[in-house]
């Protein structure tokens, strides 16, 4: 087999809880987490560089927050933590200028949310932990006027939670934790009513675990925590059925990874966490078979780290914690 992974520059600083965001441009912007303390810098990758560029810094420091490329190009960060505090702030990042601006602040403050962007533009942020505990709440944020409002409530507060939009314009939210207790439950947003139902239950219950839209619109969830266990069980969600069916199971138990769906229909879940060790390697699930296989060996080992699928089809993974804390480093993929 060929190798696939290559180093690439490293980010200006380590960041660890961070976000990366593919922009209009084909350039990825990472912004906050942290090293030992939050940071609120921003830094671009240029692909057909390679090289990593410092660029506006944000107004609030923040890890664990959500970032959202919206149909008009900016990006929407919400959330996240600083020091021992939630945060309900929110800010746009303009590619055209390289700056950020405050924007509206959403009613809850949380970390450790999931942001959708919907087919009407509208930004849906979903639970996290606010003021100490899990959330059931929901808001959606729209771009024209900057504005929050409140959504319905989810059935079960949680954070560590995944959300996926599915081809219907739904979003499914899938496991997760709440009061130290790891979920099965999966429950559907339907934007046109802004209600929430309940649907399927997974096999297993989980958290921070990777959720993925495959091309044949089912939903791929592999991996996670659940209690006290590494997962290395895959499972997949059928939307026309409502109905969750096991699959192949990862080479490797792992949580904290990556998982990117790409341009051949596989999806790449890279490192992570698993039997209390981080992990190097990475591995590629087929639908087809619905088998995974090995997907070389990476140059570092990383958790809580971001994949990207960049315009030339690698994927660009940046920072995460290695065993001595965060990291700067970051590689590539070459699925060719």
């Amino acid at each position: 087999m060929l190798l696939e992974w290559s180093i690439t520059a490293r980010m200006s600083m380590a960041r660890s809880g961070h976000t990366a965001s593919l922009l209009r441009n084909g350039k990825v912007l990472v912004t906050g987490g942290r090293d030992g303390i939050q940071v609120s810098t921003s830094e671009l990758y240029d692909s057909s560089t390679e090289k990593w560029t410092t660029t506006g810094t944000m107004k609030n420091l923040r890890n664990a927050h959500t970032a959202s490329v919206l149909t008009n190009g900016l990006v929407l960060v919400a959330g996240g933590s600083y020091s021992d505090s939630d945060l309900n702030r929110a800010e746009l990042y303009d590619p055209s200028t390289e700056t950020w601006i405050n924007t509206g602040s959403m009613y809850d403050q949380r970390h450790g949310h999931t942001a959708t962007l919907l087919t009407n533009g509208n930004v849906l942020i979903v639970g996290g932990y606010s003021y100490k505990h899990e959330t059931d709440s929901a808001e959606l944020y729209d771009p024209p006027t900057e504005a929050w409002r409140l959504t319905g409530r989810m059935n079960n507060g949680r954070r560590e939670h995944t959300a996926s939009i599915l081809a219907d314009g739904k979003v499914l939210v899938i496991g997760g934790v709440r009061n130290n207790s790891y979920l099965n439950s999966a429950e559907l947003y339907d934007p046109s009513t802004g209600i929430w139902t309940t649907t399927g239950s997974m096999h297993y219950a989980r958290g921070r675990h990777t959720a993925s839209v495959l091309t044949n619109g089912k939903v791929l969830v592999a991996g996670g925590f659940n209690t006290s266990n590494y997962l290395n069980s895959a499972e997949l969600y059928d939307p026309s059925t409502e109905t969750w069916t096991i699959t192949g199971s990862m080479n490797y138990a792992r949580d904290s990874s990556g998982a990117s769906v790409l341009a051949n229909g596989k999806v790449l879940v890279t490192a992570g966490n698993g039997d209390d060790s981080l992990l190097y390697n990475a591995e590629l699930y087929d639908s087809s078979t619905e088998t995974w296989i090995m997907a070389g060996i990476m140059n570092y080992a990383r958790q809580f780290h971001t994949a990207s699928i960049l315009a030339n089809g690698k994927v660009l993974v940046t920072g995460g914690n290695n065993f001595n804390g965060a990291v700067s480093s970051a590689e590539l993929y070459d699925p060719l």
